[in-house]
C-alpha cells in the first residue's frame, strides 16, 4: 500500500522518537541497570530520553555551526527569535499571511528587524531567505555548484513534477537539459503561425463575450491561449481549451451558464484538464508555505493525486502515439542506427515530443519531461500578460504610447514578424517593466550541498556562514522592488526606466538585480521563446483594442484586495487585484477586464 505524505513524516517521526529509548534500554540492560533502577525511574528515564537526545543535538548542532563558520572567517546568519518552540508561531503567521496579505509582505516585515538575510529556523532546522543580488548571483552562477534543488524541494514538487528539469539536479538535470536545448533555437522559437491561429481564436472569444456586455477573465482567457499554444508546439496536439465557453463574472453566472460546460451540462474534457492542472499547482504552493510540515495537511491523502491522475491521462496517450510513430519510422528506416549527434539534431518539422522520443522511449522520463516543459510554457506566459493587461489597465498613458508603437511598426492589421518585434523598443521595455514588478516565479528554492559562505551586506563585516543541507530561498519579486537598488520610485510601473538614464545608473552596473528567468547554467531554455510569445499577443491585442479597463464589479468580494491593504508599503495600497502565488504568480479570483474595439479593428 503507498503512504501517504503524513504518514510517512509520522512514521520517521516516530522511528527517530523510539530510536534513542531502544538504544538506552538495550545500554540499560546490558549494565544491569534495570535491576538497580525502580520501575518508575526507568520509565522516566526512557521518556526523557528523546526530548534530551533532541535538545543536545540542537546544542551540539549551533556549537558546530560556530566552529565551522570560524573556520571559513564567516559568521552565522542572524535568527529569527519567534514566541513558540521551534519557531511555529513564525510558521503559522507565515501561511496565514500568505492568503490575506500583500506578496511578501511578511517576509518584508521580518527583514525590516532582521535585515535582507535572516534564517527562520522553522523546527530547529536552518531556512535562510534573502533578496541580496550578490546571494542570488552566487547561487545561481558564481558558486553553482554549491547549490542544487535538493531532497526537500523535491519531496515537494516530486507528485506534480516528477524528475523533469525543473526538479532534477546533478547527472538526471544536464540529460533533461541537453535533451531540450537544441529544440529552443531561433529558427524554430520565430515561427508565429501557432502563436497567431490561438490569438485570432481568443481575442475573437473575447469580443463576442464583450459585445454580449460582460467583462472577461483575462487570465482564464490567456491561460487557455498559452495552453493551447504550449501543447501544440510541443505535442503537435492541441488541448483545444480556447474552444470552451468561457466564465461568467460572479454576479452574472445566476443568469447564465457557467463557462467551460458542454452542450449536456457537464464540465468539457478541455476545461477538465485545465482546472485539474491548476488546482495541482495550487496544492504544491500551499507545500512551500508549510515547509518540513506539509505532510501533515496531507495525512489521509496526497492533494495532488486526483488532480494529476486527470494530467496524466491526457499526457500518455500523446506519449504512446510520439513513441509508436519513432518505432513504425525506424522499421521503415531499416532500424538504421544514428549517432548522438544525429539524434540530438532537430529535423524539420518535428514537435518537442518527436524530438525527446528520438533520444529515450523511457515514458516516465518523457513524461515527467514534457510536463515541466508545458507548465513553464503555460503558467509564466500567462501569469506575465495578465500582469501586463492589468498594469496598461492602470496605467492608460502606457497603454497609448504601445499602440502608437505598433501602430508604425506594424500597422492595424499585419501580422508582426520576428524583426516587428525586436524593433519594438516600448513594447520590451512595458515586458521588462511588467516582469519587474510581477515576475511570473517570485520565489525560488535552492540546498547547500556543502558549508559554504555568501557575502555580506555589510561589507565592513564577515561573511555569512551557510550549512550544509540548508534550504535557502531567494526572492526576486522583491528584489525586483529595492529602492536602494532600482531607486525612490521603485514601486511606481514605468517602462522609461528600462530606456532611459536609469537603466545605465542601476541595472548595467548590477545585472543580478533583474532576474525574471533566472541566470546562470539553469537559465529558463525558454526565455526568447516567451518574449515572442508574449509581444506577438501584445501586438494582436493593440490592433484589436483601444482601451483595457478593469471590471473591478465583475470580481467576487473575497477576491478583492482587502481593506487593510491601505496600510502597507509599497504598491499595495493602489493595488486593484490580490495576487498569489504557488508555482508561479496568479490573480486571486481573475483578472476581470472589459476592451474598447479600436476603430481600425
Amino acid at each position: 500500500m503507498k503512504l501517504t505524505p503524513g504518514f510517512r513524516l509520522l512514521s520517521n517521526w516516530v522511528l527517530n522518537t523510539l530510536a534513542p529509548c531502544i538504544a538506552l534500554a538495550i545500554a540499560a540492560y546490558y549494565f544491569g541497570v534495570l535491576s538497580i533502577l525502580p520501575v518508575w525511574q526507568t520509565l522516566l528515564l526512557a521518556a526523557a530520553t528523546p526530548p534530551s537526545a533532541f535538545l543536545l543535538g540542537v546544542a551540539y548542532d549551533t556549537l558546530s555551526q560556530r566552529r565551522r563558520a570560524a573556520a571559513l572567517g564567516a559568521r552565522l546568519v542572524p535568527r529569527v527569535k519567534g514566541r513558540w518552540p521551534g519557531n511555529m508561531d513564525v510558521v503559522i503567521e507565515q501561511a496565514e499571511e500568505v492568503d490575506r496579505d500583500y506578496m511578501g509582505s511578511y517576509f518584508l516585515k521580518l527583514e525590516q528587524k532582521y535585515g535582507k538575510v535572516y534564517n527562520v529556523r522553522y523546527l530547529w532546522d536552518d531556512f535562510i531567505f534573502t533578496t541580496e543580488p550578490s546571494h542570488i548571483k552566487a547561487i545561481l552562477a558564481s558558486n553553482f555548484g554549491s547549490f542544487v534543488k535538493g531532497e526537500e524541494f523535491n519531496d515537494i514538487f516530486r507528485s506534480v513534477l516528477g524528475t523533469g528539469v525543473f526538479n532534477s539536479d546533478g547527472d538526471m538535470w544536464k540529460f533533461h537539459r541537453s535533451m531540450t536545448r537544441p529544440f529552443f533555437t531561433h529558427d524554430r522559437i520565430s515561427h508565429f503561425d501557432t502563436f497567431d491561429t490561438h490569438a485570432e481564436t481568443a481575442i475573437t472569444a473575447a469580443k463576442d463575450r464583450f459585445r454580449a456586455g460582460h467583462a472577461i477573465d483575462f487570465q482564464d482567457l490567456i491561460s487557455r491561449f498559452t495552453l493551447d499554444s504550449a501543447t501544440e508546439f510541443l505535442f503537435g496536439s492541441c488541448a483545444h481549451t480556447l474552444h470552451s465557453p468561457l466564465p461568467y463574472p460572479y454576479n452574472a453566472v445566476h443568469t447564465h451558464s457557467p463557462g467551460g460546460l458542454s452542450a449536456n451540462g457537464k464540465p468539457n474534457a478541455a476545461d477538465i484538464l485545465s482546472t485539474a492542472f491548476a488546482s495541482a499547482q495550487t496544492s504544491v504552493g500551499r507545500r512551500t508555505n508549510l515547509l518540513g510540515i506539509w505532510p501533515l495537511w496531507e495525512i489521509f491523502k496526497d492533494r495532488t493525486e486526483d488532480d494529476m491522475k486527470v494530467v496524466h491521462e491526457f499526457l500518455e496517450p500523446i506519449i504512446a502515439e510520439a513513441i509508436e510513430k519513432q518505432r513504425v519510422d525506424g522499421l521503415d528506416a531499416g532500424e538504421e542506427k544514428s549517432s548522438g549527434t544525429e539524434k540530438a539534431e532537430v529535423h524539420e518539422g518535428e514537435t518537442l515530443l518527436d524530438h525527446l522520443v528520438r533520444l529515450t522511449t523511457d515514458r516516465v522520463i518523457l513524461r515527467d519531461e514534457v510536463l515541466n516543459i508545458m507548465i513553464a510554457g503555460r503558467d509564466t506566459t500567462a501569469s506575465a500578460l495578465t500582469s501586463a493587461v492589468y498594469l496598461l489597465a492602470m496605467y492608460p498613458s502606457a497603454m497609448d504610447r504601445l499602440r502608437e508603437e505598433v501602430m508604425s511598426k506594424v500597422g492595424s492589421s499585419r501580422r508582426p514578424t520576428y524583426d516587428d518585434l525586436r524593433n519594438m523598443k516600448y513594447l520590451r521595455a512595458v515586458l521588462n517593466e511588467t516582469l519587474r514588478l510581477f515576475p511570473p516565479v517570485p520565489m525560488n528554492l535552492r540546498q547547500t550541498t556543502e558549508d559554504t559562505t555568501l557575502p555580506s551586506p555589510d561589507p565592513e563585516r564577515m561573511p555569512l556562514f551557510i550549512p550544509k543541507n540548508t534550504m535557502i530561498t531567494y526572492s526576486v519579486a522583491l528584489m525586483h522592488r529595492r529602492h536602494d537598488l532600482w531607486g525612490p520610485d521603485a514601486d511606481e510601473f514605468d517602462p522609461d526606466r528600462f530606456l532611459d538614464q536609469r537603466l545605465q545608473k542601476y541595472l548595467v552596473p548590477n545585472p543580478f538585480i533583474f532576474l525574471p528567468f533566472n541566470a546562470g547554467p539553469r537559465i529558463c531554455l525558454g526565455q526568447q521563446f516567451a518574449y515572442n510569445e508574449m509581444s506577438f499577443m501584445l501586438v494582436r491585442l493593440m490592433q484589436n483594442f483601444s482601451r483595457f479597463e478593469l471590471a473591478l464589479d465583475a470580481l467576487s468580494p473575497d477576491a478583492r484586495p482587502p481593506a487593510h491593504w491601505k496600510d502597507i508599503p509599497g504598491r499595495a495600497p493602489i493595488e486593484k487585484f490580490h495576487p498569489r502565488s504557488h508555482l508561479t504568480l496568479y490573480a486571486k479570483g481573475g483578472m476581470w477586464v472589459r476592451m474598447i474595439e479600436s476603430e481600425q479593428a
